[in-house]
């Protein structure tokens, strides 16, 4: 599977926020500082998921049909289902 340099970045940067939480609680910063910052890793995290689908999707697919003859709907569906078991 290809993973865009879009894709690491993104998740770099997460880490590089997950660190910085880390460091506000060892800090014993404020919990809605803590909580906000959670959250913005959250949704970063849920944005990088629809984007690995989204960009290895035509792919699936492709390689679905080759290898074992499913249907692309089917396909479709679990990469669907993928997304919603994320959230």
């Amino acid at each position: 599977m290809d993973y865009s340099k879009q894709s690491i970045h993104r998740l770099k940067r997460v880490e590089g926020q997950l660190r910085g939480v880390l460091a506000m609680m060892e800090e014993e910063k404020d919990c809605k500082d803590v909580v906000t910052q959670l959250s913005a890793i959250r949704t970063a995290i849920d944005r990088t998921i629809g984007l690995v689908v989204s960009e290895n999707l035509v792919s699936c697919v492709r390689e679905a049909r080759e290898d074992d003859d499913r249907e692309p709907d089917d396909v479709i569906k679990e990469a669907v289902n993928l997304l919603v078991k994320s959230r």
